[in-house]
């Protein structure tokens, strides 16, 4: 038997094994998993399909996303807050330092509001009757319950005594929308709950900018609504509160200007996807295309989604994709990992392997350069576009 093993042995020797093979990646561990690995540990261990995407999104976090001059931009998309995840993965990140700027959905931030009130959200079966849960005044989100009065109509009761604070009456952007709600979500915050619970208290504190790409497109959006019909009708010129999202453009861009212009990198970090993914990556366009300034792209991309790339939908488009709209960096495209993966799974998991393998890095506190930044984006495009003197001339026909 060993001379029949020794004659096997030998007619496959390692050249033809892992020669040329082995020049396209690292052969294949075996190593078991173990009761004593750590998150970090585990992920390593995971090498092929998603389970490899997932360790290599990792791996760049470590290596790339953790260097203290990589301006890192998070999208979040899905029902993340809801579910609790702000406060457990990304409120982690943001302390961590892995979150610089953040655009989020209205509904996560509005959701994320519930927690910061200390209102109940509850686990129940995504297989659930409806129609008993809307007899009982009960909303879902797919396996999160929440009761429509006691905690819907009540936070929409305080946000729209918060609205009509002297502070909220005029035109800004959601970045200085969402600190002066943070401002005051903080205070409750600590009144209510008396730990950190809410994604906008948080960034607040540490002076992270928030943008939601589609303010129309939730519940605090349509109580600023309700609260301009109603000054309309029964105390006109009282309500000023105005969301320009041509500033939300404008300053999300300046912050990704000014990382690449003073030598530093822009990154994103992409959960989910839909509208804020592509409010975080238009930044580039806004700079190249529009303003007109010369840049190259993103240099790091990192995005967990579901979505298939050839159905057309906008979260499955990849980051090589995104190179040909001058999105993303085309000598960076090896720094670009897809996880095709349930945020909700991926997520925690990322925030796990960041907070074991990393320092926390120096906050940027972009927030507080806000006016400085676009201030260096205006002189910028003034000294770059040569289509401002055309654009001057059909001004005066106005």
């Amino acid at each position: 038997m060993k001379g029949r093993y020794r004659s096997m042995k030998n007619t496959c020797p390692k050249r033809h094994l892992y020669g040329k093979v082995g020049h396209y990646g690292k052969r294949i561990d075996t190593a078991a998993i173990t009761k004593k690995d750590s998150v970090s540990e585990l992920i390593k261990k995971l090498q092929v399909y998603n389970g490899g995407r997932l360790s290599e999104a990792c791996e760049l976090l470590e290596k790339k996303y953790s260097q203290a001059d990589v301006t890192v931009g998070m999208t979040l998309a899905g029902a993340m807050t809801p579910g609790g995840l702000g406060a457990k993965a990304v409120i982690p990140l943001m302390e961590h330092g892995f979150v610089d700027w953040l655009v989020a959905t209205g509904a996560n931030m509005y959701h994320d509001l519930h927690f910061a009130l200390d209102m109940g959200l509850f686990k129940t079966s995504p297989n659930v009757d409806d129609r008993i849960l809307r007899n009982k005044r009960l909303t879902r989100i797919y396996d999160i319950c929440l009761h429509y009065d006691d905690t819907l109509m009540k936070t929409d009761y305080m946000l729209r005594e918060i609205l009509m604070f002297p502070e909220f009456q005029k035109e800004m952007g959601t970045q200085e929308f969402y600190y002066r709600l943070g401002r005051i979500v903080n205070d409750i915050e600590k009144i209510k709950v008396g730990k950190k619970v809410s994604v906008l208290a948080a960034a607040y504190r540490l002076g992270i900018p928030v943008f939601t790409s589609s303010p129309g497109d939730s519940t605090i959006g349509m109580n600023i609504a309700g609260l301009e019909l109603c000054g309309e009708m029964f105390f006109p010129g009282k309500f000023k509160l105005k969301i320009n999202t041509s500033l939300d453009v404008n300053e999300s861009t300046a912050i990704v200007l000014d990382a690449k212009k003073s030598g530093g990198k822009s990154a994103m970090l992409i959960i989910g996807g839909g509208s804020p993914k592509n409010f975080g990556l238009q930044t580039e366009p806004q700079i190249q295309e529009i303003l007109q300034i010369s840049e190259v792209g993103q240099d790091y991309f990192t995005q967990i989604t579901t979505d298939r790339p050839d159905v057309g939908g906008l979260s499955g488009a990849t980051p090589s994709e995104a190179v040909s709209w001058g999105k993303i960096d085309p000598d960076h495209i090896d720094d670009t990992v897809v996880v095709y993966m349930d945020a909700s799974i991926a997520l925690p998991f990322m925030t796990s392997y960041i907070l074991q393998t990393t320092p926390p890095k120096k906050l940027k506190r972009l927030y507080t350069r806000k006016d400085e930044l676009y201030e260096k984006l205006k002189k910028a495009y003034a000294e770059n576009n040569k289509e401002i003197p055309r654009l001057k001339k059909l001004a005066k026909k106005l």
